[in-house]
């Protein structure tokens, strides 16, 4: 992880470099040299993309990193709550139950 770092800081110092080399070449006396001010153009947008390219590979690998996958906690409480309502409905249907016996025995 800190290599990825370092390599990516290495790449954004190379960009600005690159940037203030182009900046000293437009300001030049003797005017700009074309094929430098290209050449430092074309370095410059490749390492963006690289770095662009980097930086979403770091965050795609971090998305995937999920330190929860295996927590039980949300199947577990969701089997609790149904036995809960299994116990009520079984109460409820004994207090039927009961309450149906009570007729037949009156009757």
């Amino acid at each position: 992880m800190q290599n990825y770092f370092f390599v990516v800081s290495q790449r954004i110092v190379r960009v600005l470099e690159l940037a203030g080399g182009v900046m000293d070449e437009m300001a030049s006396q003797s005017g700009p040299r074309k094929e430098i001010a290209n050449n430092h153009c074309s370095e410059f947008m490749q390492l963006i993309k690289d770095i662009q390219f980097a930086l979403r590979e770091e965050i795609k690998s971090a998305c995937e990193y999920r330190p929860f996958e295996k927590c039980d906690y949300v199947p577990r409480i969701s089997n609790e709550i149904c036995y809960k309502k299994l116990e009520y409905v079984i109460a409820q249907l004994d207090e039927m139950k009961q309450t149906m016996e009570g007729y037949r025995n009156a009757a």
